[in-house]
């Protein structure tokens, strides 16, 4: 089990659902272009993130779902952490490993149809 400070994640995910909240009312938002795809044409776990987090924001949930189903849960996390304010969670070791995981096999998955 790890023992996770939450301050610094309870901040980036304030900032996380407030850049989505403010990124679709920009004119031209087009989101940033994944640096790994870029160079290599192979997306990495985070693809689709902004549009899956936008999506879940704006209520198109199957939209967020098809971008990034994990953009889902980062909004509920980051909503749970603000709300709730705890000090510190106990998570499995594992546990980011194997969702970074999946989320790469989800991507790989989808471009795989491109």
């Amino acid at each position: 089990m790890v023992d996770v400070g939450l301050r610094d994640l309870r901040h980036a995910g304030g900032v996380m659902l407030a850049a989505a909240a403010i990124l679709p009312r920009l004119t031209n938002h087009a989101g940033a272009p994944c640096p790994l795809r870029t160079l290599t044409g192979v997306p990495c776990p985070l693809c689709g993130m902004t549009t899956s987090v936008e999506g879940t924001l704006r209520g198109h949930v199957g939209a967020a779902l098809a971008a990034n189903p994990a953009g889902i849960l980062a909004v509920l996390a980051a909503g749970l952490l603000l709300v709730l304010r705890p000090r510190r969670v106990r998570l499995p070791a594992a546990l980011p490993i194997l969702l970074v995981v999946a989320m790469w096999i989800f991507e790989l998955h989808r471009f795989s149809y491109l």
